[in-house]
């Protein structure tokens, strides 16, 4: 059930995002005038279509579910000799290059817009995510060195909001492969007796990250972690020495002792350090303040003795309903699909100078796993997937690779610079060039692939 559970998941999100593809061709095509033969999902053998349409379009599916295809009247391709001249003068070679530069460029352009409509649907909607609240932070860390020490509320990074962990998670991602420091914005809790909260800005830089470690937790190489909450009591067990002490489901410990206690970490810590020894708690409850004296009992635990006071703690961090109103939304969305491009495109460019390595140019396989995963954790992790995925497949074709749309534009590009076509030798030897550097790409990516697969 979970391979079957992948390969759909892994077909519809790349199916969807090929139809979509090829649709931006179709319907501007149509829209120049120019005559579609065929609009083929798959490469290779068709093994179904039907013909409907004004012109009769065949709509078909092909053997190779890798990619497809819009076929246009086009006298390089066919022979146009037995063609009525008022079909001619739909061929796609007659066209305007700035008509034929709208076609090509339209099919990573519906990427972009259903990479956009996605996010911003996302954010639209919303959802329970972490807060970007810091853990207790270690000494000799980059986050230690800013001045980050725990408890505080990160809420912009170099000027930008930040609401959830995955947010500040993206921007210092794009700090890192920027090589330039994080300026933190951040919100601490005012220890002083008038309480509240002390707002302050600090640099942290990001030179112990290198690009490669992106693939792990890079935020926990700076130092910073996600808290896992305040002390929230989850169940008292009975009998234990939390019951006995007066301790109640729900019960919020503040301090120990007199010392603050940050989160359920801290709690345990505390706890763990202290069998047999009285210890004052200190808390909230339904709102208002109380205090128990608590006396640990002494527990083995893997050869040595911690204190054990019989409760639960569910250790949940700290959530925000991250959402925005609609239009709001669909400037996030455009904004981070902008960012994600351009990130893609600086990732590219560190593997081709030897800063990032070969290994992170991932094939079907990968993409059909993170398919099956995203799918299984919920519709938001899984539509975030696709959305990321157009990103990359719009970007990948407007590369400058002859046979991709990229080279196609880069063609026309030159034509309105010169004022005439590329000579066909020319586009001919382009043509061979770009298939060997694709066939390489294809190579390394199911080889790294494979290897993920077996190690």
């Amino acid at each position: 059930m979970g391979f079957l559970h992948t390969i759909l998941a892994f077909v519809v999100a790349l199916g969807s995002l090929v139809i979509i593809h090829e649709l931006g061709h179709y319907w501007v095509a149509r829209l120049c005038g120019v005559k579609v033969l065929r609009f083929s999902v798959g490469m290779g053998k068709i093994i179904y279509s039907r013909r409907f349409g004004p012109d009769q379009t065949e709509w078909a599916v092909s053997i190779l579910p890798l990619g497809g295809y819009v076929k246009m009247l086009d006298a390089r391709e066919q022979d146009v000799s037995a063609i009525s001249p008022q079909d001619m003068k739909r061929e796609f070679t007659s066209q305007s290059v700035w008509r034929r530069i709208a076609i090509v460029a339209a099919g990573p352009l519906a990427n972009f817009l259903l990479a956009i409509l996605l996010f911003a649907g996302l954010y639209s909607y919303g959802e329970m995510e972490p807060t970007p609240r810091v853990r207790e932070v270690a000494e000799q860390t980059a986050a230690y060195q800013a001045g980050l020490r725990g408890d505080e509320l990160i809420t912009a990074v170099n000027g930008e909001p930040v609401q959830t962990w995955n947010e500040l998670r993206w921007k210092v991602m794009q700090a890192v492969v920027d090589k330039a420091p994080a300026k933190l914005d951040v919100r601490r809790s005012n220890p002083g007796p008038s309480g509240g909260n002390l707002l302050d800005t600090v640099t942290m830089s990001t030179d112990g990250v290198a690009t490669k470690d992106l693939e792990g937790d890079y935020l926990g190489k700076l130092g910073i972690k996600l808290a896992p909450g305040k002390a929230v009591l989850g169940r008292v067990l009975p009998d234990g020495p939390g019951m006995k002490a007066g301790l109640r489901d729900g019960d919020i410990i503040t301090s120990i002792d007199g010392e603050p206690v940050a989160d359920g970490l801290a709690f345990i810590a505390k706890v763990s350090a202290a069998p047999g020894k009285s210890l004052s708690l200190a808390g909230l409850r339904n709102g208002n303040n109380f205090t128990v004296n608590v006396t640990p009992e002494a527990q083995s635990s893997k050869g040595s003795t911690i204190g054990v006071i019989r409760v639960e703690l569910p250790m949940m961090p700290e959530m925000v309903l991250s959402s925005s109103p609609p239009l709001q939304a669909l400037v996030k969305g455009a904004k981070r699909t902008w960012d994600s491009s351009i990130l893609t495109l600086k990732m590219l460019g560190k593997m081709i100078v030897g800063e990032v390595s070969w290994k992170n140019i991932t094939g079907p396989i990968t993409i059909a796993d993170y398919a099956g995963k995203t799918a299984s954790i919920g519709a938001f992790s899984y539509l975030s997937f696709i959305a990321f995925i157009s990103i990359s497949l719009g970007v990948m074709n407007l590369l400058p690779i002859p046979v991709l749309d990229g080279g196609l534009l880069l063609y026309y590009s030159l034509e309105v610079l010169t004022g005439r076509p590329i000579p066909e030798r020319v586009g001919a030897i382009a043509q061979r060039a770009g298939i060997g550097i694709l066939m390489t790409l294809m190579m390394v990516a199911m080889f790294n692939d494979i290897v993920r697969l077996i190690f």
